[in-house]
């Protein structure tokens, strides 16, 4: 097992990087706000098929959080995260503090084009969650260059900004999309599931059920009638609030018009309790 490298400042880092992008090393950025679980490390595995040198980001941005309760309560459990990097066989890890990344003075105006798909579904309940997610993720690619960087589906909105923020800045880097990692009843696997106690835990497969009734059923109802039949999932269920259920064009994120569109998604949010999940499906 090769040893973990820990850079905390960007100009270290790029001091680490620089011999081995020299020697035409491939990188690859796994950027995360730790709380790591299998999904992350489903991210690394991918990336070490993709590239020579696996850097994985740990960075609890300010900045996309709409709600700062929900930023204060975000889980670090650093050690824990660190070993199962080191274990993944990670070869650097980039901890920065808020100051390195937002440095004070600096001015941090920031508001991009991202298209329509930005104020729908998680951007109507989080507004401006992803202009932050696309400036922090922009600092980190400039403070990287990686040739590649993994994201997960879980967060399919998220990927979809991702992809339209490096369009706008015409970045050459390829994004690459791994599969949900699930836990073995179905949960979504996510940082935000500790939160849950044991009966939000039974109760929040909901998500997961509705979404794979409408795989099962896509060819037995109407599109109107599979989003009403997942939406009674979520009837009479305590403490369980339904944000949205959507099948939706996988480019636009617009409700789909026609099961004949060549990319399709069924997205979901709902809180379980305090704790807000998101999933998705991809239908084709």
């Amino acid at each position: 097992m090769s040893k973990l490298e820990i850079f905390k400042t960007k100009a270290a880092l790029k001091a680490f990087l620089k011999p081995l992008k020299a020697s035409a090393k491939k990188i690859a950025l796994v950027p995360t706000m730790g709380a790591l679980h299998n999904g992350h490390i489903s991210l690394i595995k991918l990336a070490q098929q993709n590239a020579d040198i696996i850097i994985c980001s740990i960075f609890v941005n300010p900045t996309q959080f709409t709600d700062p309760k929900d930023l204060e309560k975000y889980p670090r459990p650093i050690e824990h995260d660190l070993a199962m990097l080191a274990d993944a066989g990670c070869n650097a890890v980039f901890m920065p503090n808020v100051e390195e990344m937002y440095p004070t003075g600096a001015d941090e105006a920031w508001h991009i084009d991202l298209g329509h798909a930005e104020f729908l579904l998680e951007g109507a309940f989080r507004k401006g969650h992803y202009q932050g997610v696309t400036q922090i993720v922009k600092k980190l690619f400039d403070a990287v260059e990686p040739d590649v960087a993994m994201f997960g589906q879980k967060d399919f909105q998220q990927v979809l900004m991702i992809k339209n923020m490096l369009a706008y800045f015409k970045l050459p880097i390829t994004i690459i999309t791994c599969p949900i990692i699930r836990e073995e009843d179905g949960l979504a696997m996510s940082s935000r599931n500790i939160h849950l106690s044991q009966s939000e835990r039974a109760h929040s497969l909901v998500l997961s059920k509705s979404l794979q009734f409408v795989m099962d059923h896509f060819d037995d109802y109407s599109l109107a009638e599979l989003v009403d039949r997942a939406k009674a999932f979520y009837e009479n269920i305590d403490g369980v609030e339904l944000d949205y259920f959507t099948i939706a064009n996988g480019d636009t994120l617009e409700p789909a018009k026609s099961k004949d569109e060549n990319n399709l998604v069924a997205l979901i949010a709902a809180k379980v309790g305090s704790t807000r999940l998101i999933d998705n499906m991809i239908i084709k």
